[in-house]
């Protein structure tokens, strides 16, 4: 790790811990870097908010894409206090920054109560055999905005 790398860490660590101790949410944060400057921040708030997809990664990506005003972050590298969860790593490729690096993993966080590992285990299970019912409805109906976005003339492409 470079001294640079380092110190987007430490910035990533110190935004956990400020929005932990702040009672925003759990011991999770996050910055993007762009130019080796800070164009987006943000720490988990899932509790604050009461919002489940407030992760420290997601609050990040929207915070730099409002900032850039872009909907994808070429060009930047995403440093988080913690290894994304299969949300956050979802965002994550969407939004398709060059690099991301992390800090504990997920085994780390599990230890301390965030165990994601359920999420990870019933994405390899048939959809019809989740814990939850994933279930295909209205696919007709569905598929013809597809077909209508293929002819729309003033789309925009990601």
């Amino acid at each position: 790790m470079t001294e640079r790398e380092h110190q987007f860490m430490q910035a990533a660590i110190e935004l956990a811990r400020q929005g932990m101790n702040n009672g925003e949410g759990g011991p999770f944060g996050c910055v993007i870097v762009k130019d080796d400057k800070i164009v987006g921040q943000g720490c988990n708030a899932v509790t604050s908010s009461n919002d489940p997809t407030a992760h420290a990664e997601v609050m990040a990506i929207r915070n730099a894409c409002q900032h850039l005003q872009v909907h994808q972050l070429t060009g930047c590298e995403l440093y988080t206090s913690c290894e994304p969860c299969p949300m956050c790593m979802g965002a994550i490729y969407w939004a398709r920054p060059d690099k991301v690096f992390f800090g504990g993993t997920r085994f780390d966080a599990a230890d301390a109560g965030f165990d994601d590992s359920f999420i990870y285990e019933e994405l390899t299970v048939p959809m019809e055999s989740r814990k939850i019912p994933i279930l295909n409805i209205g696919r007709e109906e569905a598929v013809k905005l597809f077909e209508e976005w293929i002819e729309k003339p003033d789309k925009v492409k990601y």
